[in-house]
């Protein structure tokens, strides 16, 4: 269990703004029902069914895991490695703490206890195959299944490979491509990134991708981290690109001993033509810490605190930590102009997951102007870090892989004072709180 010694975790009561927010719900509810435990479990009737929801989207032939979990004999080989990541929460790939802040999430692939309970019982009872008629039908993918936000509008790639040497130190280049095809200015729906060609993921630690407009005007479009997924924005809620626009990549790689060709690729989902949304989302790239970051050799749970500022009524649509190699948990809280303080979320790290979190819509933290987002971030540069690249040097801010780094990438939209206490308002009524 990652250490908690530093946390000071302040509990308050929620503020009306956050109460209906926090919507401290599990995600079970919306779960697969298990096995008793006291039942024979069986791959067909009792395993499959938790498979296909959560692993199959990438354990399936021709996606980016690197072995099938679709039928009884693909899966049964690995029964041992599926049984202890699942039990020590590394698999799915979803890193958010289950007893702190909010616990309602889109797209949320991580397990029920009950359904790892059943996956254990499987494994520990002999990996019974089951009847073969309980095996439910086989889940259907499209080529929209490639892409988290679905089948893309718009793709995007870079004018050409960039090819990583076989050996170099860390790279860091500017790339911009040609104007994209687009006729007429579109408001973006939903935004993915992900490096292309064989190998490629290796090489990218990250993408950050911007619009020149033609006015030469600059927007934020995308960032690309390891192992990211999608930013899907709320109904009601985009991120302009106009006709003629180029994209500039700015990218980081980094040589893994064999000559490597990278793209990146950036998909689009537009709102019809012609709709404007009632709110431009934007994506803060928040509290920093530069200047702070202070890891002493051999610490185990060095910690660093970061901040941003709200000047206006704001809605949170996501959050999703970033850390390095020695990074092992995040939390975010809100800090109320009253001085409450309320914990929004907190995920353990994994540096091969950069994941965004995005909080269910009826749950998006609303927080009043004057808010202070508090980042707090924790560090294990011991020799019990086994990604820890040399526990014997001290460790502060840098942009190379094996330095460190302290942010959080949070999409957010803006209100104003009417319309956030209209919002607020409505969360009471739906909540019933006073």
């Amino acid at each position: 269990m990652t250490s908690r010694r530093n946390c000071s975790m302040r509990r308050a009561v929620a503020p009306l703004a956050v109460v209906a927010a926090i919507g401290m719900a599990s995600t079970a509810a919306a779960q697969e029902a298990v096995a008793p435990v006291d039942a024979q479990v069986t791959f067909t009737r009792d395993v499959a069914p938790i498979l296909q929801r959560s692993c199959v989207r990438c354990h399936r032939p021709g996606s980016i895991a690197p072995m099938s979990l679709v039928t009884y004999e693909e899966t049964r080989p690995w029964a041992r490695s599926i049984k202890q990541r699942v039990a020590q929460r590394e698999m799915p790939p979803w890193y958010v703490e289950r007893n702190i802040g909010i616990q309602k999430f889109v797209d949320d692939p991580s397990l029920s206890d009950e359904e790892i309970a059943t996956i254990v019982q499987w494994v520990d009872g002999g990996t019974l195959r089951g009847n073969p008629a309980d095996m439910p039908p086989p889940r259907q993918f499209a080529t929209a299944d490639l892409w988290q936000l679905g089948e893309p509008d718009l793709l995007i790639h870079l004018p050409e490979p960039v090819i990583v040497p076989a050996e170099a130190p860390d790279w860091w280049l500017t790339v911009e491509t040609e104007p994209v095809d687009l006729s007429e200015d579109r408001y973006i729906r939903a935004v993915e990134s992900r490096p292309s060609l064989p190998g490629a993921e290796k090489v990218v630690h990250h993408a950050v991708t911007s619009m020149i407009f033609p006015d030469d005007e600059r927007g934020f479009l995308n960032e690309y981290a390891v192992g990211k997924n999608a930013d899907i924005f709320p109904e009601g809620t985009g991120r302009l690109i106009k006709a003629g626009t180029k994209i500039r990549y700015s990218l980081h790689v980094h040589a893994i001993g064999e000559e490597t060709p990278a793209d990146v690729v950036v998909a689009l989902k537009f709102y019809p033509k012609g709709y404007t949304p009632e709110h431009v989302i934007f994506a803060a790239h928040a509290a920093d810490s530069y200047d702070t970051i202070d890891i002493p050799a051999g610490d185990d749970n060095a910690r660093v605190d970061g901040y941003y500022f709200l000047k206006e009524p704001a809605q949170v649509v996501s959050f999703q930590p970033h850390l390095h190699n020695r990074g092992k948990r995040q939390c975010v809280e809100a800090i109320y102009p009253s001085g409450m303080v309320e914990t929004l979320s907190c995920a353990k790290h994994n540096f091969a997951w950069m994941l965004n979190y995005t909080y269910a819509e009826e749950v998006q933290p609303l927080l009043p102007a004057g808010t202070n987002l508090h980042l707090i971030s924790w560090y294990d540069n011991s020799e019990n870090n086994r990604y820890n690249p040399d526990p014997r040097n001290w460790i502060g801010f840098g942009n190379r892989s094996m330095d460190e780094m302290a942010h959080t990438w949070m999409n957010i939209f803006y209100l104003s004072e009417e319309e956030f206490e209209q919002r607020v308002e409505a969360r009471r009524a739906k909540h019933g709180t006073h």
